[in-house]
């Protein structure tokens, strides 16, 4: 019985140049796993709950660092850390409420390694689908966290279409929150993808939290100038302060005119597998003054169409008031 004190064998590649990385991706497609910092990926493959024929390890690709200034924004290389966003002056100037997510991820330790292209596009949290076992997220036929004895406190409130997993990333809530772009490159050429449909749910894909696709690389994260200097309000609650994932968390981007919210996007973030934009609530304070009144006539429409499982109900009032603190904050 192989040890699962260590790695099993696989190929190691590690190019230095993004055309040499997109040429072994497309080689391997989905036998292939590309690694950044590598905080997700090497508990998949220890614990064996996944497997791969080679790691494509891009972390010597200088090209996918950096953080540089655009004439429409900013562009962050999609294997900058955690900590070099935290750190950078442009992003805390224009930004804040990315350098407030990405400060709360993990610990110093693994934000110094784990990178934000590596961030958005972890896999859920699931205890179950990371044991290894056969549930629906696995190509199996059944949810175990959505059973009457399932453990499903840290589960998802919206969209579970057979999986009631939530997505993991707190860096993801804030880029959807701040129009971000997502830069994918493959062996066909170049796109963009907005973050709102860079993630995807599992009523449309079950298998993948993101759009990428064998023989796809993230390159780059671009966010625009529309909301650089807003009214920004992050707020992440989890069981501990630090190495914890988010029960919910909350990003929000206000423009604010004579008290008055004059656009705003809100983004929850752990109560589905991808960050939830509340539209309605949007377009429910539209023109309304940024107060504690607007707030609380808006906080229980945040909830509509919530689906608590046994175990987490109390979901349910703790997102409702982070949106009220959001608006009122």
């Amino acid at each position: 019985m192989p040890s699962h004190d260590v790695m099993p064998n696989m190929e190691l590649y590690q190019p230095v140049q993004v055309e040499d990385a997109l040429e072994i991706a497309n080689r391997y497609a989905d036998r292939g796993w590309l690694v950044g910092g590598g905080q997700d990926t090497y508990g998949w493959l220890k614990d064996r709950a996944k497997s791969a024929d080679a790691l494509i390890d891009l972390s010597a690709i200088d090209e996918l660092r950096g953080i540089s200034e655009t004439t429409n924004g900013i562009e962050i290389g999609a294997l900058t850390t955690l900590t070099e966003i935290v750190n950078s002056d442009l992003i805390k100037e224009r930004y804040s409420l990315l350098t407030d997510a990405a400060s709360v991820v993990a610990s110093p330790q693994i934000r110094n390694i784990g990178t934000i292209g590596g961030n958005v596009s972890q896999d859920v949290r699931c205890w179950y689908y990371r044991r290894g076992l056969s549930c629906y997220r696995a190509g199996g036929n059944l949810c175990y966290a959505d059973t009457p004895q399932g453990m499903n406190r840290e589960h998802a409130l919206f969209d579970t279409s057979r999986c009631v997993a939530a997505g993991a990333s707190d860096t993801s809530s804030a880029l959807v929150a701040l129009d971000a772009t997502m830069v994918i490159r493959n062996s066909s050429g170049e796109q963009e993808v907005s973050a709102e449909d860079f993630f995807v749910g599992p009523a449309n894909d079950i298998e993948n939290t993101t759009v990428l696709r064998p023989g796809d690389i993230l390159i780059a994260v671009k966010i625009p100038n529309t909301w650089a200097g807003s009214n920004f309000y992050w707020e992440k609650v989890a069981d501990r302060n630090v190495w914890d994932f988010s029960l919910v968390n909350i990003a929000a981007s206000f423009k604010v005119s004579g008290g008055n919210v004059a656009d705003s996007r809100i983004v929850a973030g752990a109560v589905q597998t991808t960050p939830r934009r509340l539209v309605n609530v949007e377009n429910a304070i539209q023109g309304q003054p940024k107060n504690e009144r607007t707030a609380q006539s808006v906080m229980q429409i945040a909830t509509d169409g919530a689906r608590a499982l046994a175990h987490n109900g109390f979901k349910i009032p703790l997102m409702q008031n982070l949106v009220k603190r959001a608006i009122n904050a």
